[in-house]
């Protein structure tokens, strides 16, 4: 019967021979998640979602929005005005505008419309957070594009419930010119916030060898 290692050492003394227990290798160490194979993830991601954001933003207001305009009469639809509109605007819309067309805007607001905000607003949310640092400035900056896409959405709602009125209400004008406005420029100022945080994310220092 083989000894342990402590009755051989009490027979032996210091001579005793004691088996060396060496622990299995890691099973395929190259598989380890890295910081370096994380960022990798994050830029992949974060560049398909500005691929997205971008052909979506083209789609919907360069091509679709634009196509809309030959159903009425020419006239831009309330989502391209960064300005804003009036109820008179809106009139002379609910005018040249059938139900047919109204519809399509509709269904524009509730795919392209709704996608558009949606991804461009996590694409930036994870730009910001994969950049900066500082939490509270992290929050301040991430506090944008969350407004850029609740806006948004309201925006879109607001829109199409004016155009469904028989009568154009002005303070339901109002809500939607301002919404619309305030959707315009929380986007330009999302943008600059990812820009910032692009430029911090240049600026991390790098860690000593």
């Amino acid at each position: 019967m083989a000894k342990t290692p402590a009755q051989r050492i009490k027979k032996h003394g210091s001579k005793a021979a004691i088996p060396q227990h060496h622990l299995p290798p890691v099973v395929n160490p190259t598989t380890a998640r890295t910081p370096e194979k994380a960022q990798s993830n994050s830029n992949l991601i974060l560049i398909a979602g500005v691929v997205a954001s971008l052909f979506l933003f083209w789609y919907l207001h360069l091509l679709t929005l634009d196509q809309l305009r030959q159903l009425s009469g020419g006239l831009a639809m309330p989502d391209s005005l960064i300005g804003g509109f009036d109820a008179a605007y809106i009139g002379q819309l609910q005018a040249a505008m059938d139900d047919d067309a109204r519809g399509q805007l509709n269904y524009v607001h509730k795919t392209a419309g709704t996608l558009f905000p949606l991804i461009f607003g996590f694409t930036w949310l994870l730009l910001i957070g994969t950049n900066v640092a500082r939490k509270s400035l992290r929050w301040v900056l991430w506090a944008l594009p969350l407004l850029f896409v609740v806006v948004r959405l309201w925006g879109n709602a607001a829109i199409d419930g004016v155009l469904a009125s028989d009568a154009a209400d002005a303070a339901q004008v109002a809500l939607a010119s301002g919404l619309t406005v305030a959707g315009w420029v929380l986007l330009v100022l999302s943008l600059l916030a990812g820009a910032a945080a692009v430029v911090l994310g240049t600026r991390k220092p790098k860690a000593s060898n």
